[in-house]
This record gives C-alpha cells, structure tokens and sequence, in this order.
C-alpha cells in the first residue's frame, strides 16, 4: 500500500519536450535542456519557468488553466527549441546565432499557425461543402461528424509525412527517451538508462494524445454549432472558420482537463479513451537508444531537485561561451558563480529536499 502511495505521488510531477539532440524535463518550477554535442558530452541548460497561474490565482479555475497553460508551453517551447540549438553544438564556434534561430522560429511558428489553420479548420469544411455540392444533399449535422474525421485524417497523414524526414525520426527517438524515463521514475524503479529501456513509451499525458483530443472534441463542437447557427453563416467558410478559431480556447482548456484527468487516473474508461492517442504516439515517438535515454535522464535528475538532491549538476551545467570569455583570473576561481542558476520549475517554491519516497507532491506538470 505504501509503495503504490509513493508511485501515486509521483504522478505529474515531471513534463517535458524532446528537443535538437536532447530533451527538457520540467518539475515545479525548475526545466532542464539536456543536450549531447557531437563530442559526446551531455551539457544541461538549466532556467527558471514560473507559471502566470502561480502569480494569479484566478488563472488556476477549471478551463482557463488550460488555456493558460497552452500559451505557457507554446512561448515555453519555442524558447527551449532556440536554447537547444545553442547547447547542442560541439563546440561554441559551431553554435547557431541566437537571433537567427530565433528569427527562422518566430517565421516557422507563424507559418505553422496559418497553415494548421487552413489544412484543420478551413479545407475540411471546403470538402464537406464540396461533398454536398457535388451529391446534392444537406448533411447537416453529419457535416460536423465528416469534417472531423476528414481533419483526423489529415492528422495522421502530416505526422506520417514529417516522421520520414532523418532529423525528425531522431527527434521522435527523444521522444520516445523522454516518456520512458517519466514512466520509470513514475514507476519507482531507480532512474537509469537500463531500467527505462524496459518502461512504455507510450504516455497519456502526451502532446500528441491532446490534440488527439482537441480533435475529437473538434467532433461535437462542430455539431453543436450546426445545430445553434444559421444555415447561411455555416455556408460562409470563411466565418465559420472565424467562428470555429473563437471557440478554439474552449476546445483547448476542456482537453487540458481530460489529459490531467488520465494522467491522474488508470482505470479501464481512461485506458479505453485514452486508446487512440495513445495509438498516434507510434508514429511521435520511436524507441530510443541508451544514450538518448541518458540524456533524458540527465534532464530529469537535472530538473527535479526535491527528488534527487545528490545528483552532481555543476558536472552538466552548460555555460556559454560569452560567459566564460569575460572571467577575470579571480573570478576564473569561483566558476559557479558564472554558471546559470539552477532554479526551480512550475508552481512550487523551493524546499529543503526529502528523500524521494516521503516527498509531498508538487503541482502537477501539465505535458509530456
């Protein structure tokens, strides 16, 4: 009983990300950009990420936590993928500008926006007209049921499309390290790359199992506004797809409560709910190999400080260059006072650490 307590309480206590060669762990308030260079080093990148929900109170009510939460770990994410081409250069003259990288991301993020804007929402309710155009009849609220399906498909057909690309199948690799090394310390098995080569890398609390049911939820919101709306704004596509953009937070913050919901609770309904995306994490994450799951494990230990305080962080501790360069021959003595702050990460102010199986939970980590 003790012992299934102690896994319990370390249930959502760590999120994180794969990265450019590498992974971030998140816990509390604490990440962790764990990269390997071509040299064969782990370097981790430590930074402090404080949620807007733990500075106001009022943003933690069901729903808008979600959407909160979305904003978090989109701005969250873009900044780790910039951080991560930095740490991941063999060497500092190798390493990608900072501005450049972050001018291709802010570009990318933006084209990305706009085009799952037009293949999600836009062209499948241009199909689903065409279909009734072409046959003559009204489907009314099967359009919704259609439309939902035919974005489904475009889903699986874009993921099916990147994962062929070498770069994004190793990145799929991360992925696949960075849920089994949260399932292996989920699992309170000791954190190392053997014991979580044996864990799934399957985990319901994934960013793919949420748009999985972003998507699905799409499903019955569609057929909610074909019920409400008039025939003629349905028919105008471009103010449906207005329409369905302004409902979008909605969608997004009730997916947020089911996938916390899940990732709480294993039990024959969430397995069975959760089923479909899990099913598309075969195609987001690949089996990795022992050295990616050491650098995701490097991240976890890295991040998760109430859990393992004795792990030796000023080993990994990545520093840039620019830094290091402008060391006086006194300062070059006390090197950890260059170093980045190893800080904490989501919701929870830093504590004095117990051991792992007395430690109270922290708040729960949002994604996987």
């Amino acid at each position: 009983m003790k012992e299934k307590k102690m896994k319990n309480c370390r249930l959502n206590q760590v999120g994180g990300q794969a990265v450019l060669e590498g992974v971030m762990m998140k816990a509390g308030t604490r990440t962790a950009t764990a990269c390997r260079r071509a040299s064969g080093e782990i370097v981790v990148a430590p930074k402090e990420f404080v949620s807007a929900r733990k500075k106001h109170k009022i943003l933690n009510i069901p729903i808008l936590r979600g959407i909160v939460n979305f904003v978090e770990m989109m701005i969250l994410s873009m900044s780790t993928l910039t951080l991560s081409a930095e740490v991941a250069a063999s060497d500092e003259d190798d390493a990608p500008s900072k501005s450049a990288f972050a001018a291709v991301s802010v570009v990318a993020t933006v084209f990305g926006v706009l085009l799952a804007v037009v293949l999600f929402l836009y062209l499948p309710k241009l199909a689903v007209a065409g279909i009734e155009r072409l046959f003559s009849v009204s489907l009314g609220v099967w359009g919704a049921v259609i439309e939902g399906f035919i974005k489904i498909a475009f889903f699986l057909l874009y993921l099916f499309l990147v994962s062929l690309m070498p770069d994004i199948k190793r990145t799929f690799e991360y992925h696949g390290a960075e849920h089994k090394s949260i399932a292996c310390y989920e699992a309170g098995d000791e954190l190392t790359p053997a014991n979580a080569k044996k864990h799934t890398r399957f985990h319901p609390r994934c960013g793919t199992s949420f748009l999985f049911v972003m998507l699905a939820l799409g499903i019955i919101i569609g057929v909610v506004l074909r019920v409400v709306l008039p025939a003629s704004v349905i028919g105008n596509h471009l103010l449906y797809t207005a329409i369905r953009l302004l409902v979008l937070p909605l969608v997004v913050g009730i997916g947020f409560e089911y996938i916390m919901f899940a990732g709480k609770h294993d039990n024959i309904v969430t397995r069975i709910l959760s089923a479909p995306g899990l099913w598309f994490q075969r195609i987001t994450t690949r089996e990795p190999d022992e050295s990616q799951l050491e650098v995701a494990i490097a991240a976890l230990m890295y991040a998760h400080i109430d859990a393992f305080p004795d792990y030796d962080r000023e080993a990994v501790t990545y520093r840039p260059k620019e830094k290091t360069e402008d060391k006086t021959a006194e300062n070059a003595e006390t090197p950890a006072e260059d170093a980045p702050a190893d800080v904490p990460a989501e919701t929870e102010p830093e504590t004095e650490a117990p051991a792992p199986e007395d430690a109270p939970p922290d708040k729960p980590d949002e994604t996987v």
